[in-house]
């Protein structure tokens, strides 16, 4: 289950420069344990960076995501990730097929891309305090 978010929250989050949305992710997830991305009846959702990356966008929150259900991705609906499956079997399989995260995306402004080891290094980090 997700943490509480009001919707003067989200709208302050997401007014944040990606670097700040990025350390909010990192706490967000670390504490709560979850990771929220998109997928629809063929897959999820992934996008390409300007150097033509494929990345997988992720939030800390399901609300953040569901925003993201437009246009192409109208049919998208959240999908929460449980933080060992995340670790265990995601970041690897990622790693594997060449495929970065955008962490923390909003509508207006792309978000940080990492790759998968990295960020799963900086995620039991938090985790470890």
């Amino acid at each position: 289950m997700a943490y509480k978010l009001t919707a003067e929250q989200r709208e302050k989050i997401q007014n944040l420069d990606a670097d700040k949305r990025y350390d909010h992710f990192i706490d967000k997830v670390s504490k709560w344990e979850e990771i929220w991305s998109l997928r629809d009846d063929e897959g999820f959702v992934l996008v390409n960076t300007d150097d033509d990356d494929e990345c997988m966008p992720v939030w800390p929150h399901p609300d953040y995501a569901a925003q993201w259900a437009t246009g192409d991705w109208a049919d998208c609906e959240p999908f929460k990730v449980d933080m060992e499956a995340w670790l265990d079997r995601w970041l690897p399989g990622m790693e594997e097929d060449g495929i970065a995260i955008a962490v923390f995306p909003t509508l207006d402004e792309d978000g940080i891309v990492e790759g998968p080891r990295e960020l799963g290094s900086t995620i039991l980090q938090a985790i470890e305090g």
